[in-house]
């Protein structure tokens, strides 16, 4: 099969024929349709999340369709239609896995990472990870689905029952939880960067009610606030910018250090926490709420020999929607 492929950080990837890849116990092969690209493989390539697996096939965004199974495979079938999240298996039995919160397993493998991941013409996954993807999405525009959606709900979660919502960075995962916030009766605050006017005007046309630069403050007390920019110092400026009892969220898997701030900034019982990762439950509760809503998402095709210039979009804020790798 063809695949794109990362050797070293901060290089290019290369066009490469891997051998076709044969599922073992509890796997399935997937005949890759789309794979969306995410922050993460930009981190990945920048040499800023340390020790993935070289060399090695990015992409944890994939839908595709069951080609293969292994033994033991039970809960999917041939010729169905799957997407293949971040998470790609966990040890089951820490007391992690045992308490609902596999996010956090110490032995967790990550797809596009640990395991070869969506950037090619078919992938292994652990079939226990693979999520049903509803009808009502085509395959491009339910990729970005699987780890902006994904980490989005979990923020969204994570954050409470703030009506008054604080978002910073205004990307893909950002979209995509504005429609689920507004759809729960939440109004939402967009801050983007300082002299973007035409990402205020983006974010206030995709649901929000207010947009303005994220060094400045909202019109009224937010009542929480999810940061999805890499930007450790908009951290102190959500915990200003949030009411007594407010929680901010960090939903970035990597972010620069978080300056040094005032205590009366966090005192009042205000909250500042992280999401790491997702649970198969965010899986399939986020999938259900997005058909149910339904959200929406804008894509860009790249083809998979163009998966660098899919890169280079997306860490340009591609405003003409989430770049998508089609084999």
């Amino acid at each position: 099969m063809r695949a794109m492929v990362l050797e070293a950080p901060r290089d290019p990837l290369l066009e490469r024929t891997l051998a076709d890849p044969v599922p073992g116990p509890d796997e399935v092969v997937v005949r890759i349709a789309a794979c969306a690209v995410c922050r993460t493989d930009v981190h990945i390539v920048d040499g800023e999340l340390a020790d993935p697996k070289l060399p090695l096939v990015l992409g944890h965004q994939i839908v595709g369709e069951v080609v293969a199974a292994g033994r033991g495979v039970s809960e999917i079938e041939v010729g169905q239609r799957v997407g293949i999240p971040w998470l790609a298996t966990t040890c089951g039995i820490c007391r992690y896995c045992t308490t609902g919160r596999e996010n956090l397993c110490p032995d967790a493998c990550f797809t596009g990472y640990d395991r070869d991941g969506g950037f090619a013409e078919a992938v292994v996954a652990d079939a226990r990870a693979c999520l049903r993807v509803p009808e009502g999405f085509g395959d491009l525009e339910a990729a970005p689905l699987l780890c902006g959606g994904l980490i989005g709900w979990r923020c969204l979660r994570a954050v409470g029952d703030a009506e008054r919502l604080g978002i910073y960075g205004f990307g893909n995962a950002a979209r995509i939880v504005t429609q689920v916030a507004r759809a729960e009766g939440r109004r939402v605050f967009a801050f983007v960067r300082p002299g973007d006017e035409a990402g205020a005007i983006s974010a206030v046309a995709d649901g929000a009610e207010w947009a303005g630069a994220s060094d400045g403050a909202p019109p009224e007390e937010l009542d929480g606030a999810i940061v999805f920019a890499s930007a450790g110092e908009l951290v102190p400026r959500a915990l200003a910018a949030v009411a007594p009892g407010g929680t901010v969220v960090c939903g970035e898997i990597h972010m620069s250090d978080i300056p040094s701030f005032p205590y009366e900034l966090l005192w009042r019982e205000r909250v500042l926490r992280s999401v790491a990762n997702l649970t198969r439950a965010d899986g399939t509760g986020f999938l259900s709420a997005a058909a149910r809503i339904p959200v929406r998402t804008r894509v860009r095709a790249f083809a998979l020999r163009d998966a660098n210039a899919a890169i280079v979009a997306l860490r340009a804020g591609s405003p003409d929607g989430v770049p998508v790798v089609v084999p």
